[in-house]
């Protein structure tokens, strides 16, 4: 790592007596990928709002470029180049797609009365900056819903660099998406590494954070699980603290006492689930 963009110490919040998160430090090298993986209630959709000013956080310190700040709203975070891609992508499918990238930011033309939407450079624009990403499109005129879920996942992040991004945080990029748009994201996801942002990938999925991650964070019931670079984590080591061995054996022993009241069902999935957990053991396979 040449240097920490982004960084958090001893990071918590609290919603009233519920601590979403606690004592969270981490940081996030310039120009790498750093993942940010948990399960669902892990905090990972408080940390990506604490990030990019959102909430503020109740303790400890956030960082950029080793100077603290404190966010007052999405807008403040934007001025530090912190752009951030979330699920819903804030896009309008009907709308066209250069209509979207630049909507509420609209280049002009013109003076008083006769300023005016600049569309010629609008869609020149658009065309050039999907054409950096590898999008090829027919039509600028063509509306955005009708590309595919990872071309529009693309367009967004597009839109964030054009726009300055030098911190791009992606909730979620890939969760709703097939094998084949997943992979278009991901390959998305570094070509924006390789144009020199820092990127923060928040998933679920080991499997499409390791082929593209520099850096991995875990995050259990609010807390850092585990702090790795790639070169100290394998991915089945990585598939294992997040499936969560300790949890399966217990619900594998709950179905072993279930079936022994005559459930010949639970009795079949409670060995499936110990030949899984045999599979993510060290050394199994």
């Amino acid at each position: 790592m040449t240097g920490a963009t982004l960084e958090l110490r001893g990071v918590s919040k609290l919603f009233g007596s519920v601590i979403a998160l606690r004592d969270v430090s981490a940081k996030v090298g310039a120009g790498e990928v750093t993942c940010i993986l948990g399960d669902n209630g892990a905090g990972k959709s408080t940390l990506i709002k604490i990030l990019s000013g959102v909430y503020p956080y109740d303790d400890g310190e956030y960082l950029v470029d080793g100077e603290p700040v404190h966010l007052a709203s999405p807008r403040d975070a934007l001025g530090l180049g912190i752009a951030t891609v979330y699920q819903d992508l804030a896009l309008t499918p009907l709308m066209s797609i250069w209509r979207n990238f630049f909507l509420g930011s609209e280049p002009t033309v013109g003076r008083g009365p006769f300023r005016r939407f600049d569309i010629g450079l609008a869609k020149r624009t658009v065309r050039e900056e999907l054409d950096k990403m590898g999008i090829d499109i027919r039509d600028t005129d063509q509306p955005i819903g009708t590309m595919s879920g990872g071309e529009r996942q693309s367009t967004a992040i597009a839109r964030a660099v054009y726009f300055g991004a030098r911190v791009l945080i992606l909730d979620e990029p890939t969760a709703a998406l097939g094998v084949k748009q997943a992979g278009v994201v991901l390959k998305y996801v570094v070509q924006a590494k390789n144009r020199g942002l820092s990127v923060i990938l928040i998933t679920h999925n080991p499997h499409h954070a390791y082929p593209v991650g520099d850096h991995f964070v875990i995050l259990k019931r609010g807390q850092v699980m585990g702090d790795y670079h790639k070169d100290e984590l394998a991915l089945e080591h990585l598939i294992q603290m997040m499936a969560g061995g300790a949890d399966l054996e217990v619900l594998q022993h709950e179905l072993e006492a279930a079936a022994r009241g005559g459930h010949a069902e639970l009795a079949e999935t409670a060995h499936q689930l110990k030949s899984e957990i045999e599979l993510l053991e060290p050394g199994s396979g």
